[in-house]
């Protein structure tokens, strides 16, 4: 017969169990590590959101403790989800929590949006330390503050050792649509120029080398912030911004088809004018990576009238995460999606989405 776990009257204390079942349902003393009885719905879920969540996250709307947030908004409005699944959670520059915020309100910024609302779903790996959890809220709470956003509602589950890498997360955001035009790839025109808002890769190849343990001779740290900013800024002095797309997953490369294809434009840019740093370079060329293809959390481009690429590039100058912008290209009647890159020695390249992926698991 299987050992009887009976609860004491004292909150969450379990006075008879098997100390060899780490899959027991019901919460032990130990509120270090992350059990299943934290996804149950009762007394142990409703400690660790008082302990963890509601101190980092508080605002009104969570204060209602409801399933879901009301609040009033008028206007256009831009809508987004996402998940984050990176390994491992921390890495140079940024972790899994601040990446969570700041993809979250850079995908709404890319539509012309000024982001306000956010939710937060939480998977937990059963053994997590409560302390790493503690650390990534801390740091997207850090991250909403810093964007003043709210995060406003949320959810959490806790599955069993082994299932989820300790911790991922599932983010939607809301925000107002300050564009007075559409903003999206239907809207890029025949001799549109292509603004890059900084260098290339190091995201990627921080959270690789973190992954992999490589022994760098330099740090490098990932491009994980929020380019809010300066897409605001470009909207408010009434900049003909026709596209915008951050360079997350397929890199530069990708989002240059995409818009292409959809355009039915050709696009040309020149490898010259784009940014990388050379220790990210060198990382790529040993490992066999192209920059182009690589991961970004802190970088887009943006599709500009010709007329107006003087004064965006300075607006984009003014703002430390865009200091280093460049244009890159432009786009010209052609075959619809396909993206040629002019080398720095004179010729030319076709430059297209890779099958899958270079480097998985990092965003």
């Amino acid at each position: 017969m299987p050992p009887i776990s009976v609860i004491d009257d004292k909150p969450e204390v379990q006075r008879v169990s098997d100390a060899r079942d780490d899959h027991c349902p019901v919460i032990r003393e130990d509120h270090t590590i992350i059990r299943l009885a934290h996804g149950g719905g009762g007394r142990a879920m409703a400690q660790l959101l008082e302990d963890v969540f509601r101190p980092a996250f508080d605002n009104p709307w969570l204060e209602q403790q409801h399933d879901g947030a009301v609040f009033d908004m008028s206007g256009a409005m831009a809508f987004t989800t996402d998940s984050y699944v990176v390994r491992p959670l921390f890495f140079p520059g940024a972790d899994i929590g601040a990446m969570a915020v700041h993809g979250t309100v850079n995908d709404l910024a890319m539509c012309g949006a000024e982001p306000q609302y956010l939710s937060a779903g939480f998977i937990l790996e059963e053994g997590l330390p409560v302390s790493t959890l503690r650390q990534v809220v801390d740091s997207m709470a850090a991250a909403a503050r810093e964007e003043k956003v709210r995060i406003v509602t949320g959810d959490l589950k806790v599955v069993e050792r082994g299932k989820a890498d300790g911790l991922y997360i599932n983010t939607a955001g809301v925000g107002r649509v300050l564009a007075p035009q559409p903003v999206g790839p239907g809207r890029v025109q025949e001799r549109d120029r292509i603004l890059l808002s900084g260098d290339l890769g190091r995201h990627g190849v921080a959270v690789m080398a973190a992954r992999e343990k490589l022994d760098l001779e330099s740090a490098i740290e990932s491009d994980c912030a929020s380019v809010v900013s300066p897409v605001r800024a470009l909207l408010e002095a009434g900049i003909a911004v026709h596209c915008l797309r951050d360079l997350t997953r397929g890199g530069l490369a990708s989002a240059l088809v995409e818009i292409a294809e959809t355009a039915g434009l050709e696009a040309h840019i020149r490898e010259a004018d784009i940014p990388v740093r050379e220790d990210v370079s060198a990382v790529c060329e040993l490992l066999g990576l192209d920059p182009l293809h690589v991961a970004n959390e802190g970088r887009f481009i943006a599709v500009v009238a010709a007329e107006h690429v003087g004064q965006a590039m300075d607006i984009l100058k003014r703002h430390p995460v865009s200091e280093s912008a460049r244009e890159i290209g432009h786009f010209v009647k052609g075959t619809p999606g396909v993206v040629t890159a002019s080398s720095m020695i004179g010729g030319s390249r076709i430059v297209d989405r890779l099958s899958g992926e270079q480097l998985p698991r990092i965003c």
